[in-house]
């Protein structure tokens, strides 16, 4: 993975389109100044770089100062940002509420408060159609200054009617925010810690959910409300590893949707992580067929306008639909046919790569590794696991520790005995140092390091061993994220009985489609 730039400016640049590059060009050259023109050179000069090198283009482009260059370039942001706005967006909610407050005020600045006032009306019915809350509390307010300051003679109990609409936008939005800082701090959590390891963890979520969950928010009704709400709900049962509730709520999320079809417009990221998640539900749950249904439903999504409209919308749908594709291959065993995705992933992450943040490509570089640990071809699967441990990044430290677990095994699966003793004491330093070994990692540790001393035809016995033991921790909910980052029990089936560890998966799969067939 390239380094990415840290410039702000070399990064909006790069993230225009060929029809906003030539409208800034439009824009910025209606009038010939010496200043526009340095501006146009060093629009220019960033367009063409590949990597941001501050010396490198002071030395092509000598017209420009390096004591200039700071404020040209803060010059460049901000007609680069007046150029897009120009362009008239109809389908994005929040420039239309933008364009209309900008409208009342330019009237009220004229002394026109009755149009003023008008274009308030509009600008409120908008904003209530698409569960704006904000922006009517903004059309309120400036409502309530014409009044305070005015006589306008609009209504006669128009304080009255402001007041109470006032009152009832204030309680939505002090329950929208309480719940959305709770959803996000949730998030953050797990970002940070990954899922709750123990009885202690649990506690410790649960008085901290508590604390901050609003009163009363189950039976609060507007979108937003809810919509936060389902994802703080969400987010606490996947932490908890719950992964009924985390089905359950990651419905609820996606269904607000589809009752209100009009807001994957208007919230299309959020709508976005609400498939992705339920798709992840799925393939928790292993519900093969609700699985499929869902992953087509989000790929024709992905084709629409919506998921096309702007480069947000597209990486965002690109990042979850590719999750859910190679979750696919997991889930049924198809692993080599998974490796397809290998380099249309490599190719994307490549030019996506100034906004895609390091949580986001740790997880696909463990998602790629599965894919050539599952098909055999143990080498590339270390090439990428190297990349998640040689990358010091204080983020997802449940991802490094089943990283360094699986780059072991893949060790292992190669013969790379003189290796095994001390990669066995890193990765057994890093967990314990994290606090991070559960029941079923100390038992595969404990297997690993008998396994130093065991003679190959003994082997068999200790995998029967360590198979029977692990299979009592299957329903053991604490135990449920070693499972799901590494099948360990698929692959010790494998050794077993000497066969692939895909095959194995496969079967499974296979057996378990025959089996929901016959229910039927």
């Amino acid at each position: 993975m390239p380094n990415r730039s840290t410039d702000a400016l070399f990064q909006l640049i790069h993230s225009l389109e060929k029809s906003e590059k030539r409208n800034f060009k439009l824009y910025v050259q209606r009038n010939s100044s010496s200043e526009e023109l340095k501006v146009v050179q060093l629009f220019d000069a960033l367009d063409k770089m590949e990597e941001y090198d501050e010396a490198l283009l002071l030395r092509k482009n000598e017209s420009i100062k390096k004591q200039q260059l700071s404020n040209i370039k803060a010059h460049l942001y901000k007609q680069v940002l007046s150029s897009l706005r120009l362009i008239k967006e109809d389908s994005n909610i929040d420039i239309q509420l933008h364009e209309q407050m900008d409208h009342a005020r330019i009237l009220y600045n004229k002394g026109l408060y009755l149009q003023s006032l008008k274009v308030l009306d509009r600008m409120k019915e908008t904003a209530r159609a698409h569960n704006q809350v904000t922006y009517l509390l903004q059309a309120l307010f400036f409502e309530k200054k014409i009044e305070a300051l005015h006589i306008t003679r609009s209504m006669q109990d128009r304080a009255e009617k402001l007041t109470s609409e006032v009152n009832e936008v204030n309680a939505k939005l002090v329950n929208t925010s309480k719940l959305s800082n709770l959803s996000l701090l949730l998030y953050s959590w797990y970002i940070k810690h990954g899922h709750a390891r123990n009885e202690k963890d649990e506690i410790a979520l649960r008085t901290f959910f508590e604390q901050h969950f609003p009163a009363g928010a189950d039976e609060l009704k507007g979108f937003y409300e809810k919509l936060y709400l389902y994802q703080c709900y969400c987010w606490y049962a996947f932490i908890r590893q719950d992964l009924l509730q985390y089905y359950r709520y990651t419905q609820k999320w996606v269904e607000l949707f589809e009752k209100e079809p009009f807001m994957m417009e208007v919230e299309t990221a959020h709508y976005i992580k609400g498939m992705h998640n339920l798709l992840s539900a799925h393939f928790d749950l292993q519900n093969y067929q609700k699985f499929n249904e869902t992953l087509a439903k989000f790929e024709a999504f992905g084709q629409s306008d919506i998921a096309n409209g702007n480069v947000n919308n597209r990486i965002q749908t690109f990042v979850y639909l590719q999750i859910a594709k190679m979750n696919k291959h997991f889930m049924e065993g198809t692993f080599s046919e998974g490796l397809a995705l290998v380099s249309e992933t490599e190719a994307k992450l490549k030019e996506y790569y100034l906004y895609l943040d390091r949580h986001r490509i740790l997880v696909f570089y463990y998602k790629i590794a599965s894919l050539y640990f599952g098909s055999g071809h143990y080498e590339q699967a270390i090439d990428y696991l190297n990349k998640i441990i040689n990358w010091k990044v204080d983020l997802r430290t449940d991802l490094q520790a089943y990283s360094r677990l699986l780059h072991l095994i893949a060790h292992y699966e190669l013969g790379n005995l003189d290796l095994l003793e001390y990669l066995f004491k890193s990765v057994y330093r890093f967990m314990a140092k994290m606090e991070n070994l559960s029941v079923v990692e100390e038992e595969i540790f404990r297997f690993l390091r008998r396994s130093f001393h065991v003679q190959p035809k003994q082997l068999k016995g200790e995998f029967e061993k360590l198979l029977n033991k692990l299979k009592q921790h299957e329903r053991n909910r604490f135990e449920t994220r070693a499972f799901m980052y590494l099948d360990i029990i698929s692959w010790l089936e494998s050794k077993i009985n000497n066969t692939p560890v895909q095959n194995v998966i496969r079967q499974k799969y296979l057996n378990a489609v025959k089996h929901k067939a016959s229910e039927c």
